[in-house]
C-alpha cells in the first residue's frame, strides 16, 4: 500500500488517510490471529443450553411465555380411550406436580388463551415432563410428546392470524412410563413399581424461527470443524465463517441475521466432486413390540410416534419413513382410525413406507422354517390388501443373528432385498462387509446392506455422516449407502431438527452428499453397482446376546408347544375338509392363533430379553393357544373319524391312534382304558393318517431292566443299551446289534453341569466366554437311581438332584420298545441367581464339524476353537436335534423345546435353564419341565432317522378313544424319499378349495421324491411362499402321485385343488 506524503497542505490526502487508517484497523480486526480452540470454544459457547444463556444465540430461542388458563387431570390405571378419557372428572394440576406410580396413565385437560399483542408470531404449546405424551385436538391424536426423543412442543400457529381461535383445549394423554419403560437405577433394570413423573412444564411460548434456523447453520459448520481435522482446509473454512457469523449478530437485533445466514449458505451451497458418496436418508422409528414395557403399551408408542411424523410430512413433502411391522400397522388401524387414514394417504404419496413384509421384526434363529413362512406370509398379506403392493425388502436391523435358511424364505415371498446392522454388535470378529450378497444354504442369494453408520437410529449430525463414508468396508465397489435417523427402540422417529440439519448437508463439499431416499431407490442404485460385490455363506451369527439361546425356558417351551399345536390343527382340519361333509376349516381362528404365535417370537419375546410383565403376557397368549388349538383339535378328529369314535352298544373300547407326521411310526402310546387306568400299548400308524388299535403289537424284543449289585441299572431293548449309575449318568450307551461304544472310558453322559453366569451387562442377553472356566459338575444326590417300570412295553428308572444353593431335579429315564432312543423326561424346580444349567453327554466320537437343525435344514458348525471365528460360537442355537458324527457312527440329542447348544471336542452340551435377573428379576424362577434323547447311531445322521425321530419326540401320536368298529388304516399322504419332509399341509389362503403342502429336502441332497395322497386332486401346481401359482408350475397327477424334483435344503410349496 502506498505511503501516505508527509507534510501539510493535505486535508483531502488527510481525509483519504483517515478512511485507510479505519480501513487498515478493520482488517487487522478480520485478519486476527484465530487461535482454533479458543474459536471453536467461543462458538460452542454461543450455542450453549448451559452457559452464557443471557447473551447467547441460544437463550433466544424463545420468546414471550405464558401459562395455560387452565391445568387439570385424572389418573386411571387402564390405558383408556379418548372418549372415555374426556368424560371423567378432572382435579387441579400444576407445573411440579408428580404422577404416578409407574404403567399409571393421566389425562390432563389444558386451556389455553393465546395474548393478541402475539398476532403474527409463531406459537408452541411447550410441554415436557419424564412420562411419554400425546396430544389430542378436536377428539383425534396430533402429537407425540417424549423428552428424551426430542420432542417437547406442539406448533400451534406458524404465524398468529386475527381470524385464528385464540382459545383452544388440547388434552394430554400421558403414560407414567419413559421412552424405554421404568428401569430402576439403569435402562435394563426391572421396572420400578413405584416410580414418579414430573410435569416440568406447560406453557405457551413465541418460537423464534430465524433464532433457530442461525443456531442450525452453526451447528453444522462447528460440526465440520471440530471433525474434519486440522489437516482438512474445509474444517477451518468452516470454522472462520461460525466465528465470522458471531462477531455479525447482535443477539438482540434479529435484522443482523440474515447477513449471518448468508455466510453459511455460501458454505453450504459450495459443490462436491462427482466421486463423492451418496448417503441415503430415510426416516425410520424402531419400536420394539414389546421390550422393557409390555405390549399394549406399544400399540400407544406407535401412534406417538407416527402421528409425529405425520405432521413432518405435512410440513416436509420430501420426507420418507420406513415402517416395519404389519402387527403394528394393524394396531393403529385398530384403535387409531383416524390417524390410520392419514397414515395410508401418506403411503399412496411414497413418503410413509411399509418394509420388511413380516408379522414383526422377528427373531432371528429360534422360530420354526413354517414360522417364519408365516411371519412373511402374515405381514406381506396384510401390506397387499391394506395398502395393494407387498414388500420388496426385509428389514431386520435388531435381531440377534440370522438363520441361513432366511434368504430361500425371503426369494420364496417376493424379496431380493435385506437391510440389518445387528452384526456391527460382535463381541469379537468385526464383519468384512457393509454391502454384500448373502446366500443361504439352498443356494439362494439376496442382496444384503448394513448401513455403515452402524446404527438404526441417526440424528442427522456431521459425525454420522462421516462415519457412515469412513466405516464403509465396501469402497470402491459400491459409492451408495443408507442412513436411518429417528429416535428409535422405545418410538420417538425423526424431528424437524434432523431433516434441517442434513438439508444443508445436502450437496456440501466436504461431505458427503446427503439425499432423502427410499429404500428401493437405495437399493435399485446398489444393484447397478453389484457387479463387484462380494458373497457372505451361510449364517450371520451374531457374536452376542447367545444367552438369549436359553432364558425365559417357559416361553420357549410354549413356542415350540404351539407350533406343534397349530400344525396339526391344520393337518387334521385340512384331512377333515377333504374328506368331505359339513366341517368348515377354521381358517379365521387359525390366522389369530398364528398372529399370536407370530407376536410372541418378536425379538425380545422370544428371545427372553424382556420384563416380567412381558413375559405374564406372552405365556397367556400361549395357554390361549394351547386352549383353542385343542378345542379346533378336537373339533377336526370328531369331524375327519366321527363313524370311529361312536361306541357301540356292548363293544369293546379300541383306540383311534392319529399321526400328523409324513412317516409310518410304531411307537408306545399311553391310552386311557375303560376304567379310566393309564395303559401301553405299541402301535403302527401311517404317515398323515390314522389307524385303529384293538389288540396292540407285540413288541420284537421287549424292554429289560437290571438292577446291577454296584446300585447301576442296565436297560435294553434289541436296539440299545445303556448302563446307568446312581446319578443317572450313562456309563455305558451301545447300539444292540453291534459292540460299538458311544460313551469313552472313565467318562459320564447325561452329566449335569453348573456355571456361574455373570455377563458384562446385557444380562438376559448374554452369556460370556469366561462362563466356561467356572463349571461344576452337580454331584448332589437326593434319591439314587430307583426302577420305575420294569420292563415289557417300557422300562424307565427315576433319581433326584440338588443343584447349586435351592434346586432340585427330579428325572425319569425312559427306555421304550422298538425305540431308536433313550429319553430324559425332567422336572427343575430352579431357584438360582446368576447360574446357568447345561446337560453333557461326552460321546466317543471323533469329528472336527457337528450339526444342528435349523430352519428347513441343517448346517455344521466347527467342534475346535481354532480361530476366533470359531470360539465366538461358544455357545450356539439349534433346533430339534444336533448331532456329532464320524464315518460310519455318530451320537445324537434331540429336545421338545431347548435351542442352545454346543459341541465342544467330543463333548455335546445342552443349555438348559438360566438365572438373569434383568430386565425381569424372576426369570426363570419356577417349575420346568422337558425333554431331550440321545440316540446313538450307525451310518449317517440322515441315513439313521435321526432327522425323523427328532419330529416323533416333538410332535406325539393322537389316541382318542374310539369305537371297536374294524376299519383299515388310512393315509392322507406319503412321500417315497427320507430326505424330503412333508412340513406343513393346510388349506389356501384365498382358495378355500385348494389345499396347500409344503415340503423340504432335508438331508442335503439332490433328489426326486413322489408325493401320494389319497385326497380328491384334480389339478396340482407349483406355487411360492405366498400361494402365488408358479409360471409352468403345472404338475402331472401320475399313477405314483406328483413328482418333485429338490436340490440340497430346497422348500418347495404345491398348490393341490380339490374336487368337491
Amino acid at each position: 500500500m502506498r505511503r501516505a506524503r508527509r507534510g501539510g497542505g493535505g486535508g483531502e490526502e488527510a481525509g483519504h488517510g483517515g478512511r485507510a487508517c479505519a480501513e487498515r484497523t478493520r482488517l487487522a480486526i478480520m485478519a486476527a490471529l484465530k487461535h482454533r480452540r479458543t474459536a471453536l470454544e467461543r462458538v460452542e459457547k454461543f450455542l450453549s443450553e448451559t452457559y452464557f444463556t443471557d447473551c447467547n444465540l441460544r437463550g433466544r430461542l424463545f420468546g414471550d411465555r405464558c401459562l395455560p388458563a387452565s391445568l387439570s387431570f385424572f389418573q386411571t390405571p387402564r390405558r383408556i380411550p379418548y372418549d372415555e378419557a374426556v368424560r371423567q372428572e378432572f382435579r387441579p394440576a400444576k407445573v411440579g406436580d408428580s404422577f404416578g406410580p409407574t404403567w399409571e396413565t393421566c389425562w390432563f385437560k389444558v386451556e389455553l388463551s393465546i395474548p393478541p399483542a402475539w398476532a403474527g408470531q409463531e406459537v408452541h404449546f411447550i410441554w415436557e415432563s419424564d412420562g411419554e405424551g400425546m396430544v389430542w385436538r378436536d377428539t383425534q391424536p396430533v402429537q407425540g410428546l417424549t423428552k428424551e426423543g426430542e420432542k417437547t412442543s406442539y406448533i400451534l400457529t406458524s404465524s398468529l392470524k386475527e381470524s385464528e381461535p385464540h382459545s383452544l383445549t388440547l388434552y394430554v394423554e400421558l403414560a407414567c412410563n419413559g421412552l424405554f419403560g421404568a428401569g430402576k437405577g439403569s435402562m435394563i433394570a426391572s421396572p420400578d413399581p413405584d416410580r414418579r413423573f414430573t410435569l416440568s412444564k406447560a406453557e405457551l411460548v413465541i418460537f423464534n424461527r430465524h433464532v433457530y434456523e442461525l443456531l442450525v447453520d452453526l451447528e453444522i459448520l462447528l460440526d465440520m470443524a471440530q471433525l474434519l481435522g486440522e489437516e482438512n482446509q474445509r474444517s477451518f473454512q468452516a470454522l472462520y465463517t461460525a466465528n465470522q457469523m458471531v462477531n455479525m449478530c447482535d443477539v438482540t437485533d434479529p435484522s443482523t441475521f440474515p447477513a449471518a445466514r448468508d455466510l453459511a449458505a455460501a458454505i453450504f451451497s459450495q459443490r462436491n466432486g462427482e466421486s463423492q458418496h451418496t448417503i441415503h436418508a430415510m426416516g425410520h422409528c424402531h419400536i420394539d413390540s414389546a421390550w422393557l414395557w409390555p405390549y399394549e403399551e406399544t400399540i400407544r408408542k406407535c401412534a406417538r410416534s407416527w402421528v409425529t411424523v405425520v405432521r413432518l410430512m405435512e410440513c416436509n413433502p420430501e420426507l420418507t419413513f420406513a415402517c416395519s411391522q404389519a402387527q403394528q400397522f394393524e394396531w393403529v388401524r385398530s384403535w387409531y382410525p383416524g390417524l390410520y387414514a392419514q397414515i395410508q394417504d401418506f403411503v399412496a404419496k411414497e413418503q410413509f413406507i411399509p418394509v420388511g413384509g413380516t408379522w414383526v421384526e422377528m427373531d432371528g434363529n429360534l422360530p420354526s422354517g413354517e414360522s417364519m413362512v408365516r411371519q412373511f406370509l402374515q405381514g406381506q398379506l396384510f401390506f397387499q390388501e391394506q395398502f395393494g403392493r407387498i414388500c420388496s425388502e426385509f428389514w431386520l436391523p435388531d435381531t440377534f443373528g440370522y438363520s441361513a435358511q432366511l434368504p430361500q424364505l425371503m426369494r420364496g415371498c417376493g424379496i431380493r432385498r435385506f437391510l440389518t446392522q445387528k452384526l456391527s454388535w460382535n463381541l469379537v470378529n468385526t464383519f468384512p462387509h457393509h454391502t454384500f450378497f448373502w446366500e443361504g444354504i439352498d443356494g439362494s442369494r439376496v442382496l444384503t446392506h448394513f448401513p455403515p453408520g452402524d446404527s438404526y437410529g441417526m440424528h442427522g449430525r456431521v459425525e454420522e455422516m462421516l462415519k457412515t463414508v469412513k466405516n464403509n468396508k465396501d469402497k470402491g465397489r459400491v459409492n451408495h449407502s443408507a442412513l436411518l435417523f429417528g429416535f428409535g427402540d422405545g418410538g420417538g422417529g425423526p424431528t424437524q431438527k434432523m431433516l434441517d440439519r442434513m438439508k444443508r448437508m445436502s450437496d456440501t463439499d466436504g461431505l458427503p452428499r446427503v439425499q432423502i431416499s427410499t429404500p428401493d431407490r437405495l437399493f435399485s442404485v446398489l444393484e447397478k453397482e453389484s457387479s463387484q460385490l462380494c458373497t457372505w455363506v451361510g449364517e450371520l451369527f451374531l457374536e452376542l446376546h447367545n444367552g438369549t439361546y436359553t432364558t425365559q425356558a417357559q416361553i420357549k417351551k410354549g413356542n415350540r408347544e404351539c407350533e406343534r399345536i397349530l400344525h396339526d390343527v391344520e393337518v387334521l382340519s385340512t384331512l377333515a375338509v377333504a374328506q368331505g361333509g359339513a366341517f368348515q376349516y377354521p381358517a379365521s381362528q387359525l390366522q389369530r392363533l398364528w398372529r399370536l404365535l407370530l407376536l410372541n417370537q418378536f425379538h425380545d419375546v422370544l428371545p427372553g430379553s424382556c420384563i416380567q410383565l412381558v413375559v405374564e403376557d406372552a405365556l397367556q397368549y400361549y395357554t390361549e393357544i394351547r386352549r383353542a388349538g385343542a378345542r379346533l383339535q378336537e373339533e377336526a378328529v370328531q369331524s375327519l373319524c366321527r363313524e370311529l369314535l361312536q361306541p357301540k352298544a356292548g363293544s369293546a373300547e379300541s383306540t383311534l391312534v392319529l399321526n400328523t407326521l409324513p412317516w409310518e411310526r410304531t411307537e408306545v402310546i399311553s391310552r386311557t382304558g375303560p376304567a379310566g387306568t393309564e395303559t401301553l400299548a405299541l402301535v403302527t400308524v401311517p404317515s398323515m393318517g390314522y389307524a385303529i388299535v384293538r389288540e396292540p403289537l407285540l413288541p420284537p424284543q421287549p424292554v429289560a431292566v437290571r438292577k446291577q449289585e454296584d446300585g447301576s441299572i442296565a436297560m435294553e431293548n434289541g436296539v440299545i443299551a445303556v448302563c446307568l449309575d446312581m446319578m443317572g449318568r450313562l456309563t455305558s450307551l451301545r447300539l444292540g446289534d453291534s459292540e460299538r461304544e458311544s460313551v469313552p472310558d472313565g467318562c459320564y453322559a447325561n452329566q449335569f453341569a453348573l456355571f456361574d453366569d455373570v455377563p458384562l451387562y446385557w444380562d438376559a442377553w448374554d452369556v460370556m466366554d469366561y462362563h466356561l472356566e467356572t463349571r461344576k459338575p452337580v454331584t448332589m444326590l437326593l434319591k439314587p437311581l430307583e426302577i420305575t417300570l420294569a420292563g415289557g412295553l417300557r422300562g424307565s428308572a427315576s433319581f433326584s438332584l440338588q443343584i447349586g444353593k435351592s434346586s432340585t431335579l427330579t428325572q425319569e429315564i425312559i427306555l421304550d420298545a422298538a425305540c431308536p432312543y433313550l429319553r430324559f423326561l425332567t422336572q427343575v424346580e430352579w431357584k438360582e441367581a446368576h447360574k446357568f444349567l447345561k446337560v453333557e453327554f461326552p460321546v466317543q466320537v471323533r469329528s472336527t464339524n457337528a450339526t444342528y437343525e435349523i430352519q428347513f435344514g441343517h448346517l455344521q458348525r466347527p467342534t475346535h476353537w481354532n480361530t476366533s471365528w470359531d470360539w465366538a460360537r461358544f455357545e450356539v442355537w439349534a433346533h430339534k436335534w444336533l448331532d456329532l458324527s464320524e464315518h460310519g457312527f455318530g451320537v445324537a440329542l434331540l429336545n421338545d423345546c431347548k435351542y442352545g447348544a454346543s459341541a465342544h471336542g467330543n463333548i455335546l452340551s445342552l443349555s438348559l435353564l438360566r438365572a438373569p435377573k434383568s430386565p425381569d428379576a424372576t426369570a426363570d424362577i419356577a417349575h420346568h419341565q422337558f425333554t431331550y434323547a440321545v440316540m446313538p447311531h450307525l451310518g449317517s445322521f440322515q441315513d439313521a432317522g435321526v432327522i425323523q425321530c427328532a419330529y416323533n419326540l416333538n410332535f406325539p401320536l393322537h389316541a382318542v378313544p374310539a369305537s371297536s368298529a374294524q376299519c383299515p388304516a388310512w393315509s392322507a399322504f406319503s412321500v417315497s424319499s427320507a430326505a424330503v419332509v412333508l412340513e406343513t399341509v393346510k388349506q389356501a389362503e384365498d382358495r378355500p378349495e385348494a389345499v396347500v403342502v409344503r415340503l423340504y429336502e432335508a438331508h442335503g441332497s439332490t433328489v426326486v421324491t413322489w408325493l401320494q395322497t389319497s385326497l380328491p386332486v384334480k389339478e396340482a401346481m407349483l406355487c411360492d411362499l405366498l400361494e402365488r401359482p408358479a409360471a409352468q408350475g403345472r404338475l402331472p397327477l401320475e399313477q405314483r402321485g406328483m413328482r418333485l424334483s429338490f436340490t440340497p435344503f430346497r422348500v418347495l410349496s404345491v398348490l393341490l385343488v380339490l374336487r368337491r
